[in-house]
């Protein structure tokens, strides 16, 4: 069962921090990690259970203190924003035992898609609701344990040991111009955030895109040019290492650099480029040479581990340019799965856009024209977020996500 399945790799995300780090805060801008066992299960009763079914609170103290997370601008905003002092562990986990045996008792009686009941249960948008979003948490929650120091983690021979590779094919693809189809019909897929919606076309002119995401080589190469060094790097007397989710490693030329959407933009004009539109990236991605549009780059297959690294293939990159038979109809590789793309796009509504029953601040409160669209996937993306029309956002200069790019000329 799906729920089943996100609460177990959950605990297995929460296992990998030394006992002694529960209530570590990785990442000064996110809640200490104690929060987020709360948070998660908290949040799959209020939505399916409270608001959906009209159950009462289990704990009315916990339920408002692990309500929401938070995407303050600072350090400081964050630290005012969070809560000095967190309940024991073993109560947090009794909490979540709780919520587990009612959200799994709703799914096994209740009628989940009632919506005279309430209108959170129209399409079962809860349920759906409730899945997808621990699954997003599932890769905030690495992103944040890729800050602790490796002595505060447990890799239980967990390692992202590689080998250089080379790439299949390399240079740039020439994209026609021709007709790009962003976002989706409310009735032709069974759930989609409210950001995904309606779906529309867009014109897009001719354009020529890296085949393949820049790489930490050519990066390398930036960085000796003046450029910024990425977060994800460690300088050492030796050069530069890259610190991997469970190791500190030599830096591997091969793998797609990971970098601000900021550091993305300065790269791309130092190479007299630029990033990809969300529209543009939707060409090269789902596009195809006769005019017709895919569902994925690779076509209308499921998203499967054979066709990109994500789905929790490893915690880590690998060398860009290794699958093609994931690679798009224009040759276009990696488009999803090895790093989230940055857009120069702006986060914002798409025509029609109407906030959802069960999360009517999900989108609209990041509207404020400080965020940018990121599309695709990264190592640690679930198969279930592969979707066409799934949209990511994150602030220009937030260094912690696991999102590389490429870049594009008119």
């Amino acid at each position: 069962m799906w729920y089943l399945t996100n609460r177990n790799r959950t605990t297995e995300i929460f296992a990998i921090p030394e006992p002694a780090a529960y209530y570590d805060r990785p990442i000064g801008l996110r809640n200490p990690i104690a929060f987020y066992d709360g948070h998660i299960p908290n949040f799959s009763y209020l939505k399916l259970n409270r608001e959906g079914l009209g159950a009462p609170a289990i704990d009315a103290g916990f339920e408002k203190l692990f309500e929401r997370g938070i995407d303050p601008e600072s350090e400081r905003e964050a630290a005012a924003l969070g809560n000095a002092s967190w309940p024991d562990r073993h109560r947090i986990a009794g909490y979540g035992a709780a919520v587990d045996a009612a959200v799994l008792q709703a799914f096994a009686k209740a009628d989940l898609t009632d919506a005279s009941a309430s209108p959170s249960l129209d399409r079962a948008e809860a349920a759906y609701n409730i899945l997808e979003h621990e699954e997003m948490h599932h890769e905030t929650l690495l992103y944040m344990m890729h800050r602790m120091p490796s002595d505060r983690k447990r890799s239980r021979g967990r390692t992202g040991a590689f080998v250089e590779r080379a790439p299949l094919a390399t240079g740039s693809a020439a994209i026609p111009a021709g007709t790009a189809t962003l976002g989706a019909r409310r009735d032709a897929i069974r759930f989609g955030w409210d950001n995904e919606f309606d779906e529309h076309r867009v014109e897009v002119g001719a354009f020529e895109i890296d085949v393949n995401n820049v790489t930490n080589g050519e990066w390398l190469a930036f960085v000796h040019a003046g450029g910024p060094v990425p977060s994800f790097w460690l300088a050492r007397e030796d050069g530069f290492r890259l610190v991997g989710m469970f190791e500190e490693m030599p830096l591997p030329l091969t793998w797609p650099v990971y970098v601000t959407q900021a550091q993305a933009s300065a790269y791309a004009a130092w190479r007299g480029s630029r990033l990809p539109t969300e529209a543009e990236y939707h060409r090269a991605a789902f596009g195809t040479p006769e005019g017709t549009e895919r569902a994925h780059p690779w076509g209308d297959r499921a998203p499967t581990s054979s066709l990109g690294n994500f789905d929790f293939k490893r915690f880590d990159p690998e060398p860009v340019g290794q699958y093609s038979a994931g690679a798009s109809a224009f040759g276009v590789y990696d488009l999803v799965g090895n790093g989230w793309e940055w857009t120069s796009t702006v986060w914002a509504p798409f025509d029609g856009f109407s906030p959802m029953v069960t999360y009517p601040v999900y989108s609209k409160d990041f509207f404020d024209g400080q965020h940018y669209v990121i599309k695709g996937a990264s190592p640690v993306t679930s198969r279930n977020l592969v979707r066409r029309s799934l949209r990511n956002w994150f602030r220009p200069e937030y260094p912690y996500v696991y999102a590389t790019f490429r870049t594009v000329r008119s």
